[in-house]
């Protein structure tokens, strides 16, 4: 949940996130697909909270969440609801980027969403205030928690990004998933961390959308396990 890639050629849409968490936090459920009110969403879940930080839901929406929203806070622990079971609300409504207008998002910690419908919305919660920021889907993207990492570092990474677009001919889930892992040794700050004070990278997960249908990939890095789930729906809309 703290680096997270948009990218598009044509109508083929990869969705990708790395999720770093601290060494004590459980591991994740492999995803899978649960009915949440009137609709299928498919995700890895959080056995903590029940929640997740990236969801595909049966109409083709995706939404994933980093944590913080511009700098770095304080957490104050005293939250009403994890991010992640909120990020599950919205999924699971029937016009997310609606439902994201209305919500309460009270006594809620700050998060950063990237949302994608037909439309791509970046949207962050600093705790007081809404931001929404509408990106051009036909462009490519990619995000870092501002709570692990400085300006500087969110600025290299994004150059790493261009560097690895600008020299992909052929875009593939495989060489996108290889550029999340490739953290030429960097594990402060590179793509997969592993840090003194426990912070690690967990897992990536990832969606990829065309008109062929769509398939969720999960790499538990930390127990070396890979799943390869397809979403059995048949509303995907793209």
């Amino acid at each position: 949940m703290c680096t997270v890639s948009f990218i598009s050629q044509g109508e083929s849409y990869w969705i990708t996130s790395n999720r770093d968490e601290h060494i004590s936090r459980p591991s994740a459920h492999k995803p899978n697909e649960e009915r949440i009110g009137k609709v299928k969403v498919l995700f890895p879940k959080d056995p903590k909270a029940g929640g997740t930080w990236f969801a595909l839901k049966e109409d083709g929406a995706v939404a994933v969440l980093l944590n913080g929203a511009f700098v770095n806070h304080a957490s104050n622990g005293k939250y009403a609801k994890s991010r992640g079971l909120v990020l599950l609300d919205i999924i699971a409504s029937e016009e997310p980027f609606v439902f994201l207008q209305e919500m309460d998002l009270y006594r809620i910690e700050p998060f950063t969403l990237v949302l994608f419908h037909k439309k791509l919305l970046e949207f962050r919660w600093d705790g007081h205030q809404k931001y929404f920021k509408p990106l051009d889907p036909q462009e490519n993207h990619i995000w870092s928690s501002a709570t692990l990492y400085h300006d500087d570092v969110i600025a290299h990474r994004k150059q790493l990004f261009e560097k690895f677009m600008a020299n992909t001919n052929a875009v593939s889930f495989e060489k996108i998933l290889d550029f999340h892992s490739n953290n030429q040794s960097d594990f402060e700050n590179g793509f997969i961390i592993d840090r003194e004070t426990g912070l690690k990278t967990f897992s990536v997960t990832q969606v990829v959308l065309n008109s062929d249908g769509t398939t969720m990939r999960h790499l538990d890095l930390r127990n070396d396990r890979s799943f390869q789930v397809p979403f059995t729906s048949n509303q995907l809309t793209l």
